[in-house]
């Protein structure tokens, strides 16, 4: 059984419910029977944030393409879904008109659609079918940039078609901060803050783009985990280099080369080229490469990544392959898949239960009929009741450090709630083809291990308050081995 599977089931329930008794509202019933489809439909996460915090990067390294931006007249953004498809394909959204299909092109890897005839304000979405297996069973949004008129137009169309959210941001200022919390504007929303994960998006720029520029935005993004502004909008917070890790994920035969050439130059001389981009980019550069070049690896890796490429190839990661696998590592790439696979895919039946039930509060705040009493009281006790968000809501604060157990509780405290793998062979350390004997006995085992520690006064209010959410997700299992 998939984590928040029965929480799903349940939501959608109250939605038919709902259908059956707003039946005489063709408004409602069309809003209803749109996401009682959507829960069967890939996870959809959104990707957003203010004006050059590298939005569209993150999206192609997370594909491995060039896929985004898409652009109309004037360079400006338009919404964009990318689903996982057989073969390309795109279709237009528009405001006033059905959707219909635009050509679309796969030209040396990289997406080409023909948008010149169209406005951004004719225009609700694109909507992209792309054959990566990194889009299976996910849908990613690529949002126009927040900031100015346009922050509560893409903040409303975020809270009304995404489960979840991936917010961008270089460091963290009053306008990321009163974003975030405008997503949780909403009552269900704020009883269940559990769909945002924050990225420090061009972690190489920090302190200048030193060497050490990506260590730098790691600690701050430690310390951006337990900062009290964000511990209700945000799962968690990861320091990523977007354009490392779209170079890492793209890297060219012909860009390996270029490469070469860099690191295979004097020490002094090249060093000498890096004082600045306007130097390295300029006339009189001792470098065997032309300014065109030049450009061109600047734009790709920043004169961050041109100074660590170059190091690492001299270090012996001098293959396409080689090299590739070191910016993607170094990149915090891999650390950003991990956090989405715990917050977001392992917990894609949760996060559609919750999107579920935000739509259903819409129709009873908005259409309020005595009829729907028995609905209401059904929303909020559900609400109040689902474990699932209590086991998220755990996870971000052991993973932020506002809730700290001792070792090797805390360990076990986030295997047990599902922070390795939701599934119960793996919440119970076991391999998945452990018998029903062997995972009967270890998870007896640990409901009595936490149930003492949700009675031991030498821990604190908070930490026996966590013991006893592990202790309900033990007993979930006991449940669950009844019927394994």
């Amino acid at each position: 059984m998939r984590a928040g599977s029965d929480l799903a089931d349940r939501a959608r329930a109250m939605l038919l419910d709902a259908l059956e008794l707003y039946r005489d509202s063709p408004r409602a019933t069309n809003w209803l029977r749109r996401h009682v489809d959507r829960i069967n439909e890939p996870l959809r996460v959104a990707v957003a944030g203010l004006p050059g915090v590298g939005k569209s990067t993150l999206v192609n390294s997370l594909v491995g393409e060039e896929i985004a931006p898409l652009l109309v007249e004037e360079e400006r953004q338009v919404m964009a879904w990318y689903r996982g498809g057989a073969v390309p394909r795109a279709q237009a959204y528009p405001t006033q008109a059905p959707p219909r299909d635009v050509p679309v092109a796969r030209l040396d890897g990289r997406l080409h659609i023909d948008l010149e005839e169209w406005k951004a304000e004719d225009l609700d979405r694109m909507v992209v079918d792309w054959p990566a297996r990194s889009l299976r069973g996910l849908t990613l949004i690529d949002t126009p940039p927040i900031g100015g008129d346009a922050a509560g137009d893409v903040g409303s169309r975020i809270s009304l078609d995404a489960d979840a959210v991936l917010y961008l941001m270089r460091q963290l200022h009053a306008t990321d901060l009163g974003f975030l919390q405008s997503l949780q504007d909403h009552p269900i929303a704020r009883e269940t803050p559990v769909n945002a994960l924050v990225v420090l998006s061009r972690a190489d720029e920090v302190g200048g783009g030193r060497i050490d520029a990506l260590t730098s935005a790691k600690r701050l993004a430690r310390r951006y985990r337990a900062d009290v502004g964000l511990t209700g909008v945000s799962q968690n917070a990861i320091a990523v280099s977007g354009l490392l890790a779209h170079a890492g994920r793209t890297l060219t035969a012909e860009e390996m080369t270029s490469l070469g050439v860099l690191a295979a130059a004097a020490r002094r001389e090249l060093e000498t080229a890096m004082v600045s981009a306007d130097r390295f980019v300029g006339d009189g550069v001792p470098i065997r490469l032309d300014a065109r070049t030049r450009m061109a690896l600047l734009e790709r890796f920043g004169m961050f990544g041109i100074r660590l490429v170059t190091t690492l190839i001299r270090q012996g990661f001098d293959t396409v392959d080689a090299l590739s696998e070191q910016l993607v590592q170094r990149s915090g790439l891999d650390e950003l898949r991990e956090s989405i696979r715990q917050c977001f895919t392992d917990r894609h039946d949760v996060l559609k239960a919750r999107s579920a039930l935000l739509a259903l509060e819409v129709v009873l705040r908005m259409e309020p009929r005595p009829a729907a009493r028995r609905l209401v009281s059904a929303l909020e006790a559900l609400v109040a009741s689902a474990h699932d968000f209590r086991e998220l809501r755990l996870l971000a604060a052991l993973d932020g450090g506002r809730t700290v157990l001792p070792d090797p509780l805390a360990d076990e405290a986030r295997m047990l709630v599902g922070g390795v793998g939701t599934a119960l062979p793996a919440r119970l350390g076991h391999p998945a083809d452990a018998s029903g004997h062997e995972l009967h006995g270890a998870v007896s085992e640990a409901l009595r291990r936490w149930q003492e520690q949700a009675e031991n006064h030498a821990l604190g209010t908070g930490q026996r308050r966590a013991a006893r959410v592990v202790v309900r997700s033990c007993e979930g299992m006991v449940a669950q081995l009844r019927r394994y």
